[in-house]
């Protein structure tokens, strides 16, 4: 067989022959539409990649992007790597310093940026390495001693860059945990990993997105390449539409209806604002197109999941994945063997992480060895696959996140049934301890959340004099609706055993957020460390 290289190029030149035409549709700050094809795509990635060489980028080089999900962005995705070089996603929600560390670790040169995100990069410039910074125009004015992303294309030669060829084992991405637990770390995607993942994300039984498809991102392309899924548009030539600044529930819908979404992608916090829009107004948006809402960065509530399907005819995906991952790992797709089912017990199975997806292998561990796959026994898992991080950036594989038998520890606490479907029960880091026995946080978060009265929950573990560690939990009430903290325990009480009830519920405004969208529990259990002090 020949030894053919899976790369970026190939993928993109792909996308230019057979789908020149295919639209990729931009929605701009002023809210109108900018509309761009594959074949721009190529032509305009050429460029950029031109225009980065002539600023003495080299193979191998980091160059950043600190941008929203727009065609530019896209251009950026391709055209770095057709520099040779590896494009660095940076989270402009992070902290200065953050973003500080993040840039110096990568030692990026140069980076792409909104113009709307200047300040953001004026925050921490002076500590970053970048020698060259290309602003993205929006509708801000003229750019003073700035060099503007369109007069650098137009003034690149861009004479066989489509036709490079990089080594499919050469980076071509890069993205930075979170850092909830320590510093933020680096993952370095080849353009092997990526081609792949890509191929299977677009399988039936992974993400199923053909060329027939609308694809929408809500998910930013600064986390983990959002999901990949700019990635797989390209390879299979769907349409896809960038939501810009415009992430809104009311944006959303709009762009769903208008354009005949048939995919898209987000964390639950983003779905339950727009089923919330959707119940006050449920004949507002026209989203028969609509066949599949990618859920993945959290648990996706019950309630969340029924409330789609039963009000609203809408179809719940919920995936699983990590940084760390590129990002897929498992999806919950039924299956004939689950087909005749009943109901019950399909839906408890569409409330998995699901099984892995081809070319992804997982196992769990507890202390004493590997779990049993019986549906009961936690254990922390483990996965392996082509796509799976062997090392993080500048560390030399001594993070004892890999183990010595070629696998990666996720972090994850889950079950795994007979028939392969993970459940994930907490983060290892999440799981509260009381009186010498787990308690999962995500299982009594996706029960409050069943309330009618709820919006979001979160539930974290408080030290308790007594019992080690007791469960409290913060939770925002839906608008005009009121609940008490008994009212809540009373509805958790049938699905729960007595000791895994929250002692507290505390109402809040808001639940802290990281920068990717998810709960950041530790923001509230610094918040109510001492709230049992003195008891005993």
């Amino acid at each position: 067989m020949m030894d053919y290289q899976l790369t970026l190029p190939a993928l993109l030149r792909r996308a230019d022959t057979f789908f020149g035409s295919v639209e990729i549709v931009t929605r701009l700050p002023d809210g109108s539409l900018h509309r761009s094809t594959y074949a721009d795509l190529a032509r305009r990635s050429a460029m950029l990649a031109a225009a980065l060489r002539a600023l003495g980028i080299q193979p191998g080089d980091r160059v950043a992007t600190l941008c929203r999900n727009h065609s530019q962005h896209l251009e950026a995705y391709f055209g770095i790597p057709l520099a040779g070089a590896v494009t660095h996603t940076l989270n402009f929600r992070l902290h200065p310093d953050d973003l500080a560390y993040i840039a110096g670790h990568a030692g990026d040169r140069a980076v792409v940026v909104d113009q709307s995100l200047l300040p953001v990069l004026d925050e921490f410039r002076a500590r970053a390495p970048f020698e060259h910074v290309l602003v993205v125009r929006d509708d801000g004015p003229p750019l003073a001693e700035r060099l503007d992303f369109e007069v650098a294309l137009g003034e690149a030669d861009t004479s066989s860059f489509l036709a490079f060829e990089p080594d499919e084992k050469q980076a071509a991405a890069m993205c930075y945990t979170s850092g909830t637990t320590g510093r933020p770390k680096g993952v370095l995607y080849s353009h092997r990993a990526i081609v792949l993942h890509s191929l299977v994300c677009a399988h039936r039984d992974a993400l199923d997105i053909g060329e027939s498809d609308v694809v929408l991102p809500v998910v930013p392309m600064f986390h983990v390449n959002a999901w990949g899924l700019p990635y797989t548009a390209t390879l299979v030539g769907a349409k896809q539409v960038l939501p810009g600044l415009h992430t809104d529930a009311a944006g959303l819908l709009e762009l769903l209806a208008d354009q005949g979404v048939t995919v898209t992608a987000g964390v639950p916090t983003v779905w339950l604002a727009v089923l919330d829009a959707l119940d006050r107004d449920p004949r507002a948006y026209d989203l028969s197109r609509l066949r599949s809402i990618l859920v993945g960065g959290a648990a996706a509530p019950e309630a969340m999941i029924r409330a789609f399907q039963e009000r609203h005819g809408l179809h719940v995906v919920h995936l699983w994945g990590m940084t760390e991952m590129t990002p897929l790992g498992t999806v919950s797709k039924l299956g004939p063997a689950l087909a005749s089912a009943p109901d019950d017990v399909r839906r408890r199975y569409q409330l998995t992480q699901g099984r892995p997806v081809p070319l992804v292998e997982a196992r769990a561990h507890a202390e004493n060895g590997p779990v049993p796959w019986d549906g009961r026994t936690p254990g922390e898992l483990e996965v392996a696959g082509p796509w799976v991080v062997s090392s993080y950036y500048g560390d030399n594989g001594l993070d004892d996140r890999f183990t010595g038998d070629g696998w990666f520890r996720t972090g994850d606490i889950v079950t795994i049934d007979p028939l392969g479907f993970v459940s994930i029960q907490d983060r290892a880091k999440d799981l509260i301890k009381s009186g010498g026995e787990w308690i999962s946080s995500v299982a009594l978060e996706n029960a409050l959340m069943g309330h009618p009265a709820v919006a979001e929950a979160a539930v974290v573990a408080v030290p308790h004099p007594k019992w080690q560690e007791r469960p409290l939990a913060a939770v925002v009430l839906r608008e005009g609706h009121r609940a008490t903290g008994d009212e809540l325990r009373e509805h958790l009480a049938p699905h729960f055993a007595s000791w895994w009830l929250p002692d507290a519920v505390e109402f809040v405004d808001e639940i802290p957020r990281t920068a990717a969208g998810k709960f950041r529990k530790s923001a509230l259990r610094e918040r109510f460390s001492s709230y049992w002090e003195g008891e005993s």
